[in-house]
């Protein structure tokens, strides 16, 4: 594709592969011995689909910027003022489920994470995002349980899946409520 500028990543994969990142960048990912010319007649065949994903990308950043200037403006002191109520709910929340779940835990902190709702180490200390209190309560509490699952299986497996559902039989509706609209609130 002529006048397309791209970071080529070559490695011992098999096949060519195009990424466009969420700022548009373009990455093509190629085999070590892949010919230059092999590599630019893929992105050609693949020239509208490259960018229509531009397009998609961009749209969503336009659309990112719009939602964070739509909110209104905070000052430090409000901040901080949900940052505590986020501790005391979580503490309430994560007490309440680990004597349902039958689990301990350790240490609860909550952070001003970007990309993360909450974590588990395997010491049983538990990380928070303190936007969950700008979130439903019952997703709030799918996070909880989602963290607390993790003292019993540290892992994403069957029985982990199973063991979440035992205790929320409807976590896939909280899950899905997150992935929709928790760009949202990260962009507080």
């Amino acid at each position: 594709m002529e006048g397309l500028k791209y970071e080529l990543v070559r490695s011992s994969r098999k096949t060519i592969a195009i990424q466009v990142g969420t700022d548009g960048a373009v990455t093509v990912r190629a085999p070590r011995r892949c010919k230059k010319a092999v590599i630019e007649m893929f992105i050609t065949e693949n020239r509208e689909w490259i960018a229509r994903k531009k397009e998609e990308m961009e749209r969503k950043a336009r659309e990112q910027e719009r939602k964070r200037e739509s909110l209104p403006v905070w000052n430090e002191e409000d901040y901080q003022m949900h940052r505590m109520m986020a501790g005391k709910v979580l503490q309430e929340r994560v007490a309440f489920f680990a004597e349902l779940m039958g689990v301990d835990y350790g240490r609860i902190t909550v952070r001003d994470q970007r990309t993360r709702w909450g974590s588990c180490s395997a010491k049983g200390n538990l990380n928070f995002n303190w936007r969950l209190i700008l979130a439903p309560g019952e997703v709030l509490d799918y996070v909880v349980v989602h963290e607390l699952a993790h003292r019993r299986e540290m892992n994403h497996s069957d029985r982990f899946w199973r063991f979440v559902e035992v205790v929320m039989p409807d976590y896939q509706w909280r899950r899905a409520w997150l992935k929709t609209n928790g760009s949202e609130l990260m962009a507080r």
